[in-house]
């Protein structure tokens, strides 16, 4: 070969490697990756995660999953993984409360003998219930699988959005049953009447109507068998034998029958309405009216894959498997709540029918208005119209907006009006898919009532705290909302009610003692309640939520700058932040169990104190948010049972983590900026709406390099501690550097510092 020739092949081959180089970078963002791989939803099973395991698509109206023998709080779920002992299969799950409910529609393949009571921990073999093993175990999004020891049979699950699909694989020769059992729910829920009734031998029908932490729950259900039962065995109240095709009491129950000589798999799909069995079958024929199981397995996973592609990240195999665990935790829920053909139940109860909108439930807004609702007009922009409808039609059908909201009820949880958060925020980042107007007429609505404190909140501007409890996070929480709202009302145009919602949003001052610099309980506008300790928590009992003064001073992410000012100013702040992860004291017997995740008395295991540790980058310092956020990335998210270090809360937990180790987080719910921390992952891409892509390169990244050195954004330099929602969404490209050492120009200027104002 001559000299010539190598120098063209050398050439040839460079060029063919950096095609392909290229083609592989532009592969990985243009081009849908598994990464349902790196899910395990596992991960929060253990501890106080309280998440849901089992089968679902994203968002959708059935979590099918395993329910558990054992009760309790740490069994909100109907799971937890420190048991080995299952009663059944149902329908309806919650994902990472801290009250149980749901449960609907169980069944529970069995053998020979039938037992209509569950059991007892201390007698197992005295109901219907088995052991199983975790070895056993597979999970997946969208798929459950288990072999259940005590009959020797296999169990796979999956679902569509309103329809449970499940395979059971009995031993030959046994006499293969399947019990469905409509009294056992989770948590609170408990059945008041039930219903079932054989259309043919292969088809069934019935409803469950329950009260729990939601009050009175209407739940339809068809189950539909890929084989005829050979025999329908009716009960009600567990043993009253009931003759006939059809049983309705408190307790019903019943046994499908299939034979001894049954030796192929049974597949049975049942399908769930708000509304009717009828339409509960009409569910089953528009989204699986075939029998091929592992088809729909494929089809979730391929729904899961689509979601979770919406953000491509490089990082290490433990970093892909906490990340896409925790978006895919973002997704179980708000959940659908209405029929293939639109038809739903309002939480008047009356039925309607409406094609314009996807209706939704469970709704947990005081937790998830902090990050995830912000995560969704990222990541999710196509749902935010419908979850903003969904509450607006809630407010016009109980003259409110919703606080909590479960399948058609109002639970009234936690303190605030933390729709207005989310509203205000979809509106002014540019969501026009709902009434601007109307928004705002729900708003000023909801705060005239009387209730949860709001008439003190009106004629006082606090609620004094020998009037009802947890006053202090009430009118801290309700100062958050009215900021928002005023925003909005500025928005529209809407100068009065403006000046009205913007005065109530500096009602948190009254909150504050300017002698000891926290917030505290106050009996009259000369009085504070007495004693105080700001340590000193008492569940349910006392001035605050689920925390203590130290945890809730810094609830005004509205107004960061009135709480410096409130504190003496920026070095005076920021010195009592530093003691906020440090501090030591004693909270008292009588504390949340919600108070978990401490680094002082900062507490990342519930919500008031997401925001906190970003709080630095509003006094100029901005490489101890840094440390903070890289701190509770890596040590209080884990890949294990027990990785999450408190409740999942909905998605709210996961939703810090995936915004947070993309470098970002919202302190201030509706202002549309995200406050750098300390990005985890060495590249990211955010797959937007029209082709847009938002990508992220992070230089020089390790376990020591954690502060920002710099920034730039489409090759100019970027200076600000902050980022702007439609930055984010105009796409574009990032560098971002780190360094061992805080960055000496990064962030630093006063002009740069981040700010709580909308503009």
């Amino acid at each position: 070969m001559k000299k010539s020739d190598g120098i063209l092949l050398a050439c040839i081959l460079m060029v063919t490697f950096l095609s392909c180089k290229e083609t592989e970078q532009k592969s990985t963002a243009d081009t849908a990756l598994s990464l349902t791989q790196y899910v395990d939803p596992l991960i929060g099973s253990g501890f106080h995660g309280h998440v849901f395991v089992g089968a679902s698509v994203p968002f959708g109206a059935v979590q099918l999953g395993p329910t558990q023998l054992s009760e309790g709080w740490d069994w909100c779920s109907g799971y937890h993984y420190s048991d080995s002992v299952i009663i059944g299969f149902s329908h309806t799950h919650l994902s990472g409360t801290g009250i149980g409910d749901l449960g609907d529609v169980l069944l529970m393949p069995v053998t020979g003998d039938t037992k209509l009571t569950k059991g007892t921990p201390q007698a197992i073999e005295s109901g219907y219930a088995s052991l199983f093993s975790h070895a056993d175990e597979k999970v997946t999004p969208g798929y459950y699988s288990v072999k259940l020891k005590r009959y020797n049979i296999e169990v796979a699950l999956t679902a569509s959005e309103r329809v449970g699909f499940h395979k059971y694989i009995f031993p030959k020769g046994e006499d293969a049953k399947v019990l469905v059992d409509l009294k056992e729910g989770i948590g609170w829920d408990g059945a008041y009447e039930t219903s079932l009734e054989k259309v043919n031998d292969t088809t069934f029908t019935g409803h469950r109507f329950s009260k729990g932490w939601a009050e009175d729950q209407h739940l339809y259900f068809a189950i539909i068998v890929s084989s005829p039962a050979t025999q329908l065995e009716l009960f009600d109240d567990e043993q009253k034998s009931v003759q006939g095709i059809s049983a309705t009491g408190k307790k019903t129950k019943g046994v499908l029958h299939f034979g001894s000589a049954f030796d192929k798999p049974l597949l049975v799909k049942v399908g769930i309405s708000p509304v009717s069995t009828a339409n509960a079958l009409q569910n089953i024929e528009a989204e699986i009216p075939h029998w091929n199981f592992d088809n729909t397995v494929k089809e979730a996973d391929a729904s899961w894959n689509k979601e979770l592609n919406k953000v491509q990240i490089k990082a290490s195999e433990e970093r892909l498997k906490k990340f896409y665990t925790a978006l895919y935790h973002t997704m179980i829920a708000p959940s659908v709540f209405n029929d293939h053909n639109g038809d739903y139940r309002g939480t008047d109860k009356k039925i309607y029918h409406d094609t314009t909108f996807t209706n939704l439930t469970t709704f947990s807004l005081w937790d998830t208005y902090r990050a995830a609702h912000s995560l969704f007009t990222i990541v999710q922009p196509e749902r935010v119209d419908n979850m903003v409808n969904s509450m607006l039609k809630i407010y016009e059908q109980q003259g409110k907006l919703p606080i909590w909201h479960l399948i058609g009820n109002e639970t009234n949880t936690m303190p605030g009006n933390s729709a207005f958060p989310v509203i205000a925020d979809a509106y002014l980042k540019g969501f026009r898919g709902f009434d601007g107007a109307l928004a705002l007429k729900a708003m000023k609505t909801s705060v005239l009532r009387d209730e949860r404190g709001l008439k003190y909140v009106r004629e006082q501007g606090y609620i004094p705290a020998d009037a009802e409890t947890e006053t202090v996070a009430k009118g801290m929480e309700y100062s958050i909302d009215d900021w928002c709202a005023a925003q909005l009302a500025q928005a529209l145009g809407s100068q009065e009610e403006y000046i009205y919602f913007n005065k109530r949003s500096q009602n948190y001052k009254y909150y504050f003692d300017s002698t000891t610099h926290f917030v505290r309980g106050r009996i009259s506008d000369t009085k504070w309640r007495t004693p105080f300790s700001p340590f000193a928590a008492r569940h349910m009992k006392d001035d605050f939520s689920e925390g203590n003064s130290w945890q809730y001073t810094w609830l005004v992410p509205h107004d960061v700058e009135g709480l410096i000012k409130l504190m003496g100013g920026e070095q005076a702040f920021l010195k009592k932040l530093d003691s906020l992860f440090v501090v030591k004291g004693d909270m008292g017997e009588e504390a949340s169990n919600d108070i978990t995740g401490l680094i002082g008395q900062y507490a990342h295991g519930n919500e008031p104190s997401h925001h906190i540790p970003y709080l630095y980058a509003y006094a100029g310092q901005p490489w101890k948010t840094a440390e903070k956020v890289r701190y509770i990335l890596d040590s209080l998210y884990t890949v294990k049972p027990d990785g999450l270090c408190g409740n999942e809360d909905v998605g709210q937990m996961s939703a810090w983590y995936v915004l947070s180790s993309l470098g970002f987080y919202p302190v201030n719910p509706a202002n549309g900026r995200y406050i750098f921390g300390s990005p985890l992952m060495d590249e990211a891409v955010i797959n937007l709406p029209g082709a847009k892509k938002f990508t992220i390169t992070v230089k020089n990244n390790s376990d020591q390099n954690i502060y920002i050195q710099k920034i730039t954004f489409n090759g100019k330099p970027y200076t600000k501690t902050y980022l702007q929602y439609s930055d984010i969404m105009n796409g574009g490209d990032m560098i971002i550097e780190m360094g061992s050492k805080p960055g000496s120009q990064w962030g630093i200027d006063k002009a740069d510092w981040a700010f709580s104002s909308l503009k």
